[in-house]
């Protein structure tokens, strides 16, 4: 079991061989932009740790506002550079340090439909500044698997060459990026590799930890998202580093997701077996859901750490002792891409 934070983030952060050998290939060094977010600080302390193994020295900086002192030192602690900035005010490129791998972790999803103006300046013109500054580097760029329509659930989800028709406007915006990002790979000649993310997992924050919450604090779970697919933070971490192998001209797309196709209310069920409480379920399932096919980068670069099935138990745990929660919800049940 993991006990507390530090025994987590240290399993999150842990390289796989697959990252090890992605990072001793990559020549220079790395910059992080908008590393302050939830993924930033463990995928760039499995960089450190990957490199450590590897013996390779590099220079790695994190790029992000930094509200919060705790998360700063979380970088500065194993000797990264850390750069206090709002990439969206004008000329905050500029005097970034030079990188031949550029990490973006940049945009803005929740909020976004009381101030669409400022998510759509985030996912897209912030993009096409990135890449002006940075045309001469490597750019792995996360985005989101809401580019994608609704699907049904035997499909298996959407793979990288299905038809992009994303569902309500942060989906649009969230494809601007993608668009952008391939305009200027093609123009300027930038490698790229964009990172479509369904729903990372930890003890801390996802779906799971959702669900869980909700059925541990005798609330309804809404079952109007029917089903949804997870992929453990270690693995999504683990997987959108080893995109720098995967990085094209033109830009490529990768899925990272977990394999399985769960059902929303067999997790509440099964929290529910967990808790010894009731599950209690509210709506209908819709036909189609939001649903990531992530098999080819799995089976490339795998195999992952965890099964849907291994996070249960660690979740309601973590959930039962009152260990620290992130307190940033997924919206899973949103079906109109409105969050």
């Amino acid at each position: 079991m993991l006990s507390n934070v530090a025994q987590l983030e240290d399993a999150i952060s842990r390289p796989t061989e697959a990252v090890r050998r992605a990072l001793q290939s990559l020549r220079g060094n790395l910059i992080i932009l908008g590393a302050g977010g939830k993924m930033g600080p463990t995928l760039a302390r499995m960089v450190r740790r990957a490199d450590e193994a590897n013996g390779v020295s590099r220079r790695i900086t994190a790029v992000s506002r930094f509200a919060d002192e705790a998360t700063a030192a979380k970088f500065t602690s194993i000797g990264i550079d850390v750069i206090r900035r709002d990439l969206l005010e004008e000329g905050m490129l500029n005097d970034l340090p030079d990188a031949a791998n550029v990490l973006c972790m940049t945009g803005m999803k929740f909020g976004g439909t009381s101030n669409p103006g400022l998510m759509w300046a985030m996912n897209t013109d912030l993009p096409a500044r990135i890449c002006r500054r940075y045309r001469n580097s490597t750019i792995v760029a996360f985005s989101t698997g809401n580019v994608y329509p609704h699907v049904a659930p035997e499909t298996r989800g959407s793979k990288e060459t299905d038809t992009l028709s994303p569902v309500g406007e942060y989906g649009m915006s969230a494809l601007g990026r993608e668009r952008t990002f391939q305009h200027f790979s093609e123009r300027f000649g930038i490698p790229t590799a964009l990172v479509c993310l369904n729903y990372a997992v930890e003890l801390r924050y996802g779906v799971l930890v959702d669900i869980a919450r909700a059925v541990w604090n005798g609330k309804p779970v809404d079952v109007s998202m029917g089903y949804v697919n997870v992929i453990w933070q270690g693995d999504a971490n683990a997987l959108g580093l080893c995109a720098f192998a995967e990085a094209n001209i033109p830009a490529t797309r990768c899925n990272v997701a977990g394999p399985e196709i769960l059902k929303v209310r067999d997790i509440a069920q099964q929290f529910g077996q967990l808790f010894d409480k009731p599950a209690t379920i509210t709506g209908i399932e819709f036909e189609r859901a939001l649903l990531n096919d992530g098999t080819r980068m799995a089976v490339k670069y795998g195999p992952l750490q965890h099964a849907a099935a291994d996070l249960y138990p660690l979740i309601a745990d973590w959930i039962r002792r009152d260990q620290p929660l992130l307190g940033k919800p997924t919206h899973f049940q949103a079906t109109d891409g409105v969050f």
